[in-house]
């Protein structure tokens, strides 16, 4: 959708997964999207280099999430709300579960 504008599918992931889900490493964006982690490692670098998302380092994992001080953080926030409506209710709904943990055994769905 925002390819276009963007340049390039993975930096469309990158920003709508970081967008959704507040924070996010390379292998998890690729996994999610079934894509492969290395295109998707360069557009977190591009990104994090012109200063559109802040790194930090939790172990030997690189977390991305968005750079507070980007001028253009807003309007950056409200395109990919404006292009989250156009994906389908399913993979809205992939992208906003944010689960990490097994659920608890015997716990109803």
């Amino acid at each position: 959708m925002l390819e276009p504008i963007l340049g390039s599918t993975s930096s469309e992931r990158v920003l709508i997964f970081i967008f959704c889900r507040n924070e996010g490493y390379a292998r998890e964006i690729a996994r999610f999207f079934g894509s492969d982690p290395d295109s998707i490692h360069k557009q977190l670098v591009r990104l994090e280099s012109g200063g559109v998302l802040a790194g930090k380092t939790a172990g030997r994992t690189r977390l991305y999430s968005f750079n507070p001080g980007y001028p253009f953080l807003n309007e950056l926030k409200m395109l990919l709300e404006k292009a989250m409506q156009f994906y389908t209710a399913e993979e809205r709904e992939n992208l906003l579960m944010n689960r990490r943990r097994p659920r608890r055994g015997g716990k109803p769905l």
